[in-house]
């Protein structure tokens, strides 16, 4: 996926940052329909593809909360019809949307994208779909450690505990990214393309066709 423009003469380079948070659904099924998208377009386009990281809820504690009591607990009477309809969704890109488990704050999980990144891009895409498919389709919880270890280790990537085992390690990266691409976003998931074209929320593959076209010409 990240190959440089010039390993393919006649295919241009299309780059897409993305700024995420990890316990956003709408994220994953962002990041479901832009995998759609660069397939269906592969031999049109290479792509470079980079996470950042946002964070919906900065004091989210980090031991973790219920997910299902905080959803209610967050949106009231309108908790069901939201979980109804992520569902829904889910189903539609062939997956079990879980409500069980845990929820809580992400930092961690933006470190290790963060680390994930310094070993390759593909290797930091695989991981965010790793960890997306676990915290919502398996009922894992992104704050523990042992998840996330397991995660950066079937895509490949090397010395995750060790620098998980450090607290500030990637933190002033983390933090240097969120003033850099998050500081004006008022929500996510949200997409720059060539560093011009901006889309936002779970949007389906053709939009983000349309895009990879105007910003490629």
């Amino acid at each position: 996926m990240a190959q440089s423009a010039s390993n393919n003469a006649g295919k241009k380079l299309v780059q897409v940052d993305v700024g995420s948070d990890t316990v956003c659904p709408w994220c994953f099924v962002g990041k479901r329909n832009l995998d759609k998208a660069i397939a269906t377009s592969k031999d049109q386009y290479d792509f470079e593809i980079r996470w950042h990281p946002f964070f919906l809820n900065p004091s989210a504690p980090k031991e973790g909360v219920n997910k299902r009591e905080f959803y209610e607990a967050k949106f009231g009477a309108r908790a069901h019809g939201i979980m109804a309809r992520m569902t829904e969704v889910f189903r539609g890109l062939g997956l079990e949307y879980n409500m069980s488990g845990l929820t809580g704050n992400t930092l961690d999980s933006h470190r290790l994208i963060y680390f994930a990144g310094k070993q390759g891009l593909d290797k930091q895409h695989n991981l965010v779909e790793e960890l997306f498919l676990g915290y919502f389709t398996q009922g894992k919880y992104i704050g523990d450690r042992e998840f996330l270890v397991e995660s950066a280790q079937k895509v490949g990537i090397e010395g995750a505990a060790e620098f998980l085992e450090d607290p500030n390690n990637g933190l002033r990266e983390v933090e240097d990214e969120l003033k850099q691409y998050s500081a004006n976003l008022s929500g996510v998931p949200h997409y720059v393309i060539n560093g011009k074209h901006q889309l936002s929320g779970g949007q389906p593959p053709e939009v983000f066709l349309r895009a990879f076209q105007a910003a490629a010409s």
